[in-house]
């Protein structure tokens, strides 16, 4: 494993509230990492130490997870999105290198579609991108069962509050040897009360308006040009790989890939996705390369 890279951490405001940022390099092309649920900027530590020797790498807890502020409102897309773009500003970065995993590569893609000449590259982990076909997607509607447990207001935040085996077991699936310690850093921040709700808030948000749009074909028409990699997994147990396709007519300039491992793979792989994330700034080093999926 890569040692641990030299992180500075700050708090900069930006869209009205506070956000925990961690940066890692001093040289190179800019990337931001955004990660997913139920996880913070933690997340990504393996990667900023793979990426740090020769790019400027920022990971940011989002609205409402880590340590930056957790409002009541504001968990819908296109408030994230605008997060992200504040962020960007506040750190006077004016292109970067997107990389998301799950709700953080959702959350990517509509950023790139927000602002576009933003975002240099986009790679997204471990989510679908908004082009999939509903005839692959709705059949596999099941392996979110789960989220019946946290999207509800008042059930949801009840749950992520007192009901920590849940988000342990989430966090477990598919490497069931994560310590104690580890699953404690993601899961002790769920239980604060204002927290638990901004989970909650999260998959209802999505559950109220990103369904609806994606069902009606909100994003049909939107297209991206930069270069994007959508990284899928062999054994996630949130989404199928019948669901790694590409969208040509959307994103002409898109690969999908298909790895071996889990929902988690900033965590399990972080060689590899490091990989694929210096691959598209075109820093290119001597690193494994991941599987194509066909």
């Amino acid at each position: 494993m890569t040692p641990p890279a030299k992180v500075a951490h700050q708090f900069v405001t930006a869209n009205g509230i506070r956000f925990h940022v961690v940066h890692a390099g001093t040289v190179g092309p800019a990337v931001m990492l955004l990660h997913g649920f139920p996880q913070h900027a933690h997340a990504w530590r393996h990667v900023m130490a793979q990426l740090a020797s020769d790019h400027r790498v920022y990971a940011v807890d989002l609205r409402g997870a880590g340590t930056s502020d957790a409002p009541r409102r504001g968990y819908d897309t296109a408030t994230r999105v605008a997060d992200v773009l504040a962020l960007l500003d506040e750190l006077q970065l004016p292109t970067v290198h997107l990389a998301g995993h799950q709700w953080g590569g959702w959350l990517a893609f509509h950023v790139a579609l927000k602002a576009p000449a933003r975002i240099t590259s986009l790679t997204a982990i471990n989510t679908p991108h908004p082009w999939v076909p509903l005839s692959r997607m709705l059949p596999q509607m099941w392996r979110a069962w789960y989220t019946a447990l946290l999207e509800y207001p008042v059930l949801g935040s009840y749950v992520l509050q007192h009901w920590p085996g849940l988000t342990r077991w989430l966090l477990r699936r598919g490497r069931p040897q994560l310590p104690p310690s580890e699953l404690a850093i993601y899961v002790e921040p769920t239980r604060e009360p204002a927290r638990a709700r901004a989970g909650q808030q999260l998959h209802w948000r999505f559950v109220c308006q990103d369904i609806p749009a994606r069902i009606l074909g909100r994003w049909r028409g939107a297209a991206l040009s930069m270069p994007t990699l959508v990284l899928c997994s062999t054994h996630d147990f949130a989404l199928s790989k019948r669901c790694a396709v590409p969208a040509p007519q959307q994103v002409p300039d898109m690969q999908v890939l298909l790895l071996h491992g889990g929902h988690w793979l900033p965590e399990e792989a972080p060689s590899t996705v490091a990989t694929t994330i210096r691959n598209s700034t075109g820093s290119h080093q001597s690193h494994d390369e991941p599987t194509r999926y066909d």
